[in-house]
Order: C-alpha cells, then structure tokens, then sequence
C-alpha cells in the first residue's frame, strides 16, 4: 500500500503529526509512506524513520508571487513530482484549501481515494470547503488533542482504528542520543507569536538556577531576533551559557538529541523534545496546553496556559521531569 501525508506547516503541528507514521507501519505490513511538506521543514521529515519520499513544498514562497514565471516554474515541477507516484490514500492531515487542493491533485491508483476532517475541532485549524474538494470526510471530536486528532484521521480514514492503535501511546520516528552520552539543557526560546514569549528576566533566573547545578545550558537561534535574545541571555549568564550557530532543522535536530532536557515554549522546537522523549518542560502563556502540550509521559509537563508560568513553576516542573526520567 502506498499512502501519501499531506501535512504542510507548521514546525509543531507536523511534528505531531508524525506518530501516524508509527501507526500506519504497525497497522499496515509494507507500507509505504510519502510526505508532502514546505520546503522549510522537508529536511526535518526526512530525518523520520519510515518515510519513502519526501516532496517538498514552496506554497508559503510561491504564493507572494504567484504570476512570476519562475513561480509558475515550480509549481510544475511539484506536479510532475508528485504525479511520479500513484496512491492508494492520500490523507490531507491539514484541513485547509491549500493542502485538499494538493491532496486532490495527486494521482491515485484505480481504488484510490482522498481523505480528510467531516469538522472542526477546537483549537484546530479548519477550512469547511474541503469537504467538497476531497473524497472522504472522517468525523472528528469536538474536543480532542492535536496528536490524537492526526492519529484518529489516518486510522479512521485506514480502517485500523479498531486494533486499539488510539489507547496506546504515540510513537514517533525520532531518536535521541543514549542516555548517558546527553549533556547540557536547551532553551527553546524562540516562538513566532509574541503572545507566546516567557519574559527575559524568567530565562535568566531559570537558567541561573540551572547553572548552580552544574547543568550547561545551550541556546540556540533561528534569525536576528531571536539572535540578540540569546546574546543578551549569554552575557548575563556567563561561561556556562553556549550560544548555538544558526542551523538546518536536522541540525537541530542532532543537537537537541544530545541534551539532557529542554524548556520550551509553545513552539515547534517544544514539540520536537518531545518527540525525542527528551525530559521537556513545556511553559504555555496561552490556553492551548489540553490541545498541545505533552500527554501520558511523567517526564514531560507543561505550565501556564491560564496565565504566564513563573519561575517557580518552571524550576519545579523541571525538577519533576529530571526525577520521573528514567535511563533505559
């Protein structure tokens, strides 16, 4: 069976969606999966174990400028990509008009067919003119968690939701380094919406607290702004603070690999430690934690959501994940 993921953006929502891959490889024997994603994270989902193909996807670029003919260019060359394989199900992860619309246009095998959401579900992003656009709508909870939301949509929309796969943790296709060979704690600091941020002042006592422990913590950047935060918060902390260069998705990927923790706001980097099974505080200054933040693992909690977590309650949730972490 050949199976394609349509799942475009953004960082933390397509790394949620990545236990689906698990499911499908423990649900389907010989499987195989390709992804649809924007170029800026394809290099992340090729890192997945059990993804074939990955198709890269420049919608977020092209649309800027869409009657320029280099843009016309490569759509057509995504086209063509995309139609070098015929699919039993393509499954738009998404919602949106713009993934149906390339779930739509990939080409199917004689029984193949298109799925995606009958309906929204809180929190989640969700365009009701796909219903028209795709095959097969799958119903889904008013209420659900964004991880149990991917998952139910590719067993429902498979047919092996009735082997349990929903009670069962999710699995992803990311590993971290061997326990003993970790080091350090990062700060995953960095978010696009501002209503998101954790004020300056709480990285520096938290990361003070951390240094009078003995721990190295690592800071990592993604552009100019989040560049100054980090030299800011390297200056006040000293020595054991190490600024990380600007790096790849997959680079960061390693990196975050070899920490021992990571304290993360609600970010797509949040969702990668978590995806490692790393020990990952996760501090939330919206109400998003029921929808996104980390389930069912006693090393990995999140903070906040009603209000703007303080120090405290990131030290000792921090505290707690370090103790519930246990070495393989």
């Amino acid at each position: 069976m050949r199976v394609l993921i349509v799942k475009l953006s953004s960082l933390g929502d397509v790394i949620q969606t990545m236990p689906v891959i698990e499911d499908m490889k423990a649900n389907l024997p010989g499987v195989q999966i390709d992804w649809v994603v924007e170029e800026a994270f394809a290099d992340l989902v090729s890192k997945a174990s059990g993804i074939t193909r990955v198709i890269p996807c420049a919608e977020r670029r092209w649309r800027k400028s869409p009657f320029k003919r280099e843009t016309k260019k490569e759509w057509a060359q995504f086209w063509q990509t995309l139609n070098e394989v015929a699919y039993d199900a393509v499954i738009d992860f998404q919602g949106l008009i713009k993934s149906a619309r390339i779930a739509r246009g990939a080409r199917l095998t004689p029984n193949g067919f298109t799925a995606t959401y009958a309906n929204k579900s809180d929190l989640c992003a969700y365009e009701w003119p796909v219903k028209w656009l795709i095959q097969k709508t799958v119903p889904m909870e008013k209420k659900i968690h964004a991880v149990a939301r991917y998952r139910a949509l590719g067993a429902r929309a498979l047919g092996y939701e009735s082997t349990g796969v929903l009670q069962r943790m999710p699995t992803y296709p990311l590993v971290a380094a061997e326990h003993e060979l970790r080091k350090g704690v990062m700060f995953a600091h960095g978010t696009t919406r501002l209503d998101n941020e954790w004020p300056f002042e709480s990285w520096v006592q938290l990361g003070q607290r951390l240094i009078q422990q003995g721990e190295l913590v690592l800071l990592p950047q993604a552009n100019l702004r989040e560049s100054d935060l980090v030299q800011r918060l390297a200056q006040v902390l000293g020595d054991h603070a190490h600024v990380l260069p600007r790096m790849t998705l997959s680079d960061v990927l390693s990196n975050m690999a070899n920490c021992r923790a990571v304290v993360s706001v609600d970010s797509g980097l949040g969702h990668l430690a978590v995806a490692l099974n790393l020990p990952v505080v996760q501090l939330f200054s919206q109400p998003r934690i029921q929808r996104a933040g980390p389930v069912g693992a006693s090393h990995q909690c999140a903070v906040g959501g009603d209000h703007v977590p303080s120090v405290d309650e990131a030290w000792n949730a921090y505290l707690a994940c370090m103790a519930a972490d246990i070495q393989p």
